[in-house]
């Protein structure tokens, strides 16, 4: 029998910036737990990502004892779980939603803003703050982080295989920022997953993930290219949008491990 096996566990907690493979990981309402609860705002405190900075993927995140490395070539920064943040909130704007975050205390925006060579600021979305997930894939009234819009991505190592295939030269996943990647099955297979457990945890598939330009992305370079977008557009448009993983809310709040087997309904 071809188990599903949960094989890798991302979080990435500065949105856009770097990710960290964990062995295991605490699932919340709005995702795992440190995901994605900081972003870089511009000036116009409009979220930023690599779709428009692309030198955003240079900024490596690790852990520290308390908390956060975030390195950026040969500098770094230290970002406490325990941080200060500023008593004024922020309206700040992630695609369609209007969602209030605040600026972290320190010379943290300073920081980045250096390295980006542009102002910008460096905010904390708490936990309590609401951001609903889109009313037309809703189960009850989840909420969710500073993701793009869903609090978990899945995607099968079968997918990538069969896309690597494909091209010229092989991308690594990390082109596709998942949180959860699980090996056997078919590829592609989680397009059609709805109900499904990984260890003690339910989840539901609400949406296969629609793709743009920040695959094209080199993680390690920050270098922009054509693939795997231009590959993917051959045989996973529908419409006009690329599809590649699925978009995942949690049913359940308890610890996931690599090696959970994954199993339906």
């Amino acid at each position: 029998m071809n188990k599903r096996i949960l094989s890798e566990i991302w979080i990435y907690p500065v949105k856009s910036l770097g990710g960290i493979r964990l062995k295991s990981s605490q699932v919340m309402e709005k995702g795992l737990r440190y995901d994605r609860r900081w972003m870089l705002v511009d000036e116009n405190n409009v979220f930023m990502t690599q779709r428009d900075f692309h030198s955003m993927a240079l900024f490596k995140v690790s852990f520290s004892p308390t908390g956060f490395k975030i390195h950026f070539k040969s500098d770094f920064i230290d970002l406490p779980f325990d941080h200060d943040i500023s008593d004024s909130p922020i309206q700040t704007v992630i695609w369609d939603d209007t969602v209030t975050v605040a600026e972290v205390k320190g010379d943290y925006s300073k920081w980045f803003s250096d390295r980006l060579e542009m102002k910008c600021k460096l905010v904390f979305f708490p936990e309590e703050n609401p951001r609903p997930v889109d009313p037309e894939y809703k189960l009850i009234d989840e909420h969710v982080s500073l993701a793009d819009g869903y609090p978990l991505i899945i995607i099968g190592q079968s997918s990538l295989n069969d896309l690597n295939g494909r091209l010229d030269k092989a991308v690594p996943m990390n082109r596709f920022r998942p949180n959860l990647v699980f090996t056997g099955g078919e590829a592609f297979e989680e397009d059609y997953w709805k109900k499904f457990r990984v260890g003690k945890n339910n989840f539901i598939g609400v949406k296969k993930c629609a793709r743009c330009i920040l695959t094209t992305v080199n993680q390690d370079t920050g270098e922009k290219g054509r693939e795997p977008l231009l590959t993917l557009s051959g045989y996973r448009r529908v419409d006009t949008k690329i599809f590649f993983g699925q978009n995942v809310i949690a049913i359940d709040h308890n610890e996931i491990h690599e090696g959970d087997e994954i199993t339906f309904e």
